[in-house]
């Protein structure tokens, strides 16, 4: 361990669909947290590694901060309020042009009980055409909490994230790496796939299917030829949404199959066979048994 190594623990934090996910993907270079244009579609906290030389960033992607509807939305509700109260430094990502509102009100009133290291990421700047808007969304926030910076950025095109890499680096303090130099995520495989594959059924079905899917990965396996084989089943909460994901002829679900099984190939580097079902639990998003069953823990419902 070279003595000079530094590193910092940064909690991505934000309202649902402001990319908080989409920044952290950019960061490291590649996709490890699920992404699409639905708000709250990030449920566990995504623990992405980032290694530059001596300096080593540890993100927490959190789920977007919403009033919880069920046991699933309060989970993810606590799962923010503990990854702000254990990390050195805080992202709060908001959309480039809004305001403050009640959300980041709130999540400013944490920072400044734990007194807390925050940068403030203005994302989507890209779709901004004014840019006195974008002076006078940063006056507003700077008036609320001391930032110790504030980045203008674009997940979509990479504008400002060099500048946003450099901030964070500043929050870093020795003491070593935790994890090794070569190392993305801590998520254990399983989880990754099952967010790809779940990041497509929200992509491809859009509108028709709310959040109510989750995805078992019942195998995972690699053959000796080195092709990975995954059996997965995706649950949802009616028979109308079955058929919806299946599609006519299983037209759907051979598309979503296609499309998650081309980004699991790219992310493992290797051939994937994936096979997948589609079963009904009804409301497991408030059945605390089906939600220990789904990996999330028992502790946050």
């Amino acid at each position: 361990m070279n003595q000079n190594d530094k590193s910092a623990f940064v909690a991505i934090v934000g309202r649902p669909n402001v990319g908080k996910s989409s920044i952290l993907n950019r960061l490291l270079g590649q996709k490890i947290a699920i992404v699409s244009s639905k708000p709250q579609t990030t449920r566990n906290r995504i623990t992405g590694v980032l290694t530059d030389g001596e300096y080593q960033l540890v993100f927490f992607d959190t789920p977007g901060m919403h009033k919880p509807k069920n046991s699933l939305g309060k989970y993810m509700v606590r799962s923010v309020n503990e990854s702000v109260g254990g990390v050195d430094c805080c992202m709060l990502v908001v959309e480039a042009g809004k305001e403050p509102e009640q959300i980041e009100l709130g999540l400013i009133e944490k920072f400044k009980t734990l007194n807390m290291p925050a940068i403030l990421a203005i994302n989507k700047i890209d779709m901004l055409k004014e840019k006195d808007v974008l002076m006078k969304q940063i006056l507003s926030y700077t008036s609320l909490y001391d930032f110790d910076a504030v980045v203008p950025v674009s997940a979509q095109d990479g504008r400002g994230m060099s500048e946003l890499l450099d901030e964070l680096k500043k929050q870093s303090s020795e003491g070593g790496h935790f994890f090794d130099d070569d190392t993305l995520t801590d998520q254990p495989e399983r989880v990754i796939v099952a967010e790809i594959i779940r990041e497509k059924i929200l992509r491809l079905c859009d509108k028709e299917i709310p959040h109510g899917t989750a995805i078992v990965i019942e195998k995972m396996k690699t053959r000796e030829n080195g092709i990975l084989d995954i059996d997965a089943t995706i649950f949802c909460e009616r028979e109308s949404h079955k058929r919806i994901i299946i599609g006519k002829g299983g037209s759907m679900l051979k598309k979503i199959s296609t499309y998650a099984r081309q980004d699991i190939e790219n992310f493992f580097d290797c051939k994937v066979f994936l096979q997948t079902w589609v079963k009904v639990k009804e409301d497991w998003r408030n059945r605390a048994q089906i939600l220990q069953n789904f990996g999330y823990d028992e502790k946050n419902f």
